[in-house]
């Protein structure tokens, strides 16, 4: 018990240190240092370090003494931790570095909306099979609105140094948390330093604000309705449909048998809805958080319809506050 206290202390006292963005401790440094100037990886350059340093000291304990000295159950147990705890605590509270330090884009941001700046903006959320992607490009030609879905891809692999490709596998894609931050808790100790998945996201992140920014437009997927909650102008969407009629779509489109079907779906739907809570820490297509949740199932006409309608209405709400 004494251990994993210990572990929560120092988990905190690194996540502290990465939020005032103080010199790092040596063996974070010369990593960082490393990294800077091969370009390798930090993640995986971090680990290799702290594997090299063990064998190392385990080496010399068993030459000079014949026996293990400081490294024990310990040295194992809050190597697996310490990084994993910072990293948590950078999730769990978030509001901390703008609470301290502000936020000059955030500050940007609500000027921006202040003065009426960029457009109406249509976020929709949908599930795997419900046929979201394609009545939001048809609502989007039908509106003369943007549609932005692969487009995004595009923007994040140009920012970010990364393929199409490689976003694209990483883009609302998450099977584990836990083990997502177990696996890349060594990213906890460098302040300016993400994981290609974290830098993934933040980039997604970055090209919706701009979207939403430029003018009106409907953007699908990549929790942009949790990214633009703040703005007057977004009607969120939630998009769904019964199983049977989504396992039929899937069957047709990717030519899957009805078993293979449904483990598609089921593991599709997991994987959004894990990646989902990961970043916006909300529950995946829960009403609430959208102004509008729709059944597909109803027509692609009458979705179009209703969610045209809603627009309307935000607007004229808009209007009516002026």
């Amino acid at each position: 018990m004494a251990l994993l206290i210990g572990c929560v202390i120092l988990g905190f006292g690194v996540y502290l240190e990465v939020v005032a963005d103080v010199a790092m401790l040596p063996g974070e440094s010369f990593v960082r240092a490393v990294t800077q100037t091969w370009k390798t990886d930090f993640g995986t350059t971090k680990v290799c370090f702290d594997v090299s340093m063990t064998v190392i000291a385990a080496v010399i304990s068993l030459m000079l003494a014949h026996t293990l000295y400081g490294v024990r159950e310990g040295t194992v147990i809050a190597a697996l931790l310490v990084g994993f705890i910072a990293r948590l605590f950078g999730r769990l509270l978030p509001f901390v570095p703008a609470l301290l330090f502000g936020k000059k884009e955030e500050i940007e941001a609500a000027v921006a909306l202040e003065n009426g700046q960029g457009g109406w903006v249509i976020a929709i959320g949908r599930q795997y099979g419900s046929g979201g992607r394609d009545i939001g490009k048809k609502l989007a030609q039908r509106l003369g609105y943007e549609f932005y879905d692969d487009a995004i891809v595009q923007m994040a692999a140009g920012t970010t140094g990364y393929t199409p490709q490689f976003v694209r596998q990483r883009e609302e894609n998450m099977t584990n948390s836990f083990l997502y931050d177990l696996v890349n808790q060594m990213y906890a100790y460098a302040p300016e330093e993400e994981s290609p998945k974290d830098s993934v996201f933040l980039a997604e992140k970055k090209a919706i604000e701009e979207i939403a920014a430029k003018g009106s437009c409907v953007i699908v997927g990549r929790c942009a309705d949790y990214l633009l909650r703040e703005d007057p102008r977004c009607l969120r969407v939630w998009l769904h449909a019964d199983r049977a009629r989504r396992v039929k779509r899937i069957m047709e489109l990717e030519q899957l048998d009805e078993a293979a079907a449904k483990t598609r779906i089921a593991q599709e739907d997991r994987r959004r809805a894990t990646n989902y809570q990961y970043y916006t820490r909300r529950v995946w297509g829960l009403g609430k958080n959208y102004h509008l949740t729709l059944d597909t199932g109803l027509g692609e006409e009458y979705v179009q319809t209703c969610i045209e309608a809603a627009l309307k209405a935000l607007e004229a709400g808009q209007k009516a506050t002026v």
